[in-house]
């Protein structure tokens, strides 16, 4: 009987949400994610020009994609780029506990000096994309490295799980023409079964594999950004006909900065004297900007107590 689990689903919309589901005969398991209000909230932050804030939308999608797979609840996912001669010079988004934050250095004016709409290469030139996972309980780090790749940044996701991972993977990501909602998912095989961090006999062409990414890729762009279609509706569409489709925990996401006085005033502390007095300003306080919310913290030295 066709998706018995997925009928039975409530419809509702699902922003600020990831969805898991797996496909059990298929050994397929993914992730769907749409981005709203959370969008906004990171994107408030700093001005950002539209195409810079385009590529923001779409690494906090990818971020919670991945991020929203962590088995632990206290365990945290970073995906940093870096490059040595584009436009942009850093994004980093972090996810922890459903919540995300976002942040892209960049520079301005040759930004401006574009014509066009540039692409991933114009945006980043050479570099390389990161993606960590610290998990919380073991304390354990494991960290994935590849060149930034593809006309896109689902493209150097897809290039990373390649090479870093080796498991066959399809990442689609779509911002709608407002700017305002973000979606994207995540589909994964792994045909003969997983344990922790390590897979098993992954084939890259495996006829299961090439059965539902044919089906995934049948996605549109506008039903990933579409606020007004329910996550489920979206799976039925695209799996309707496979013989279970298994819902998983859905995932609340929310804007996150873990930044506080006390967490700052505490790493200023560890300073020493002659490093204080050289962070001081005239006014006597040691100000400190936090990029990801765009909040400075003004630490006054007795603030920092002995």
């Amino acid at each position: 009987m066709a998706s018995e689990h997925l009928n039975a689903a409530v419809a509702v919309a699902n922003l600020d949400e990831a969805v898991g589901f797996a496909l059990p005969s298929r050994h397929a398991r993914g992730r769907l994610v749409r981005l709203g209000p959370v969008l906004d909230e990171v994107l408030s932050a700093h001005d950002y020009p539209a195409p810079i804030a385009r590529i923001l939308s779409e690494a906090l999608v990818l971020t919670a994609l991945l991020g929203a797979m962590l088995k632990e609840a206290g365990g945290q996912l970073t995906l940093q780029a870096q490059t040595e001669s584009g436009i942009v010079d850093l994004l980093v988004c972090d996810y922890k506990g459903g919540e995300l934050r976002g942040y892209v250095r960049f520079d301005a004016e040759r930004l401006a000096a574009e014509t066009n709409i540039p692409s991933l290469f114009a945006l980043f030139g050479k570099g390389y994309m990161a993606i960590t996972f610290d998990q919380a309980v073991t304390k354990e780090r494991y960290q994935g490295i590849v060149p930034l790749e593809g006309e896109n940044l689902a493209e150097a996701a897809q290039h990373f799980f390649s090479q870093s991972e080796q498991i066959p993977s399809l990442v689609r990501l779509a911002i709608d023409d407002t700017g305002h909602v973000a979606g994207g998912i995540l589909l994964q095989h792994l045909p003969e079964g997983e344990e922790g961090r390590e897979r098993l006999h992954t084939r890259l062409d495996h006829p299961e594999w090439e059965h539902v990414r044919i089906l995934a890729e049948t996605i549109r762009a506008n039903e990933l950004s579409d606020a007004g279609l329910p996550l489920q509706t979206l799976l039925w569409r695209l799996f309707h006909e496979e013989e279970e489709v298994r819902i998983l925990s859905a995932v609340p996401l929310s804007k996150g900065c873990r930044c506080s006085f006390e967490y700052v005033r505490d790493v200023i502390a560890r300073f020493g004297r002659e490093e204080h007095a050289q962070m001081v300003d005239d006014d006597g306080f040691i100000s400190v900007d936090c990029e990801f919310c765009s909040r400075v913290f003004p630490i006054r030295l007795s603030d920092l107590g002995e």
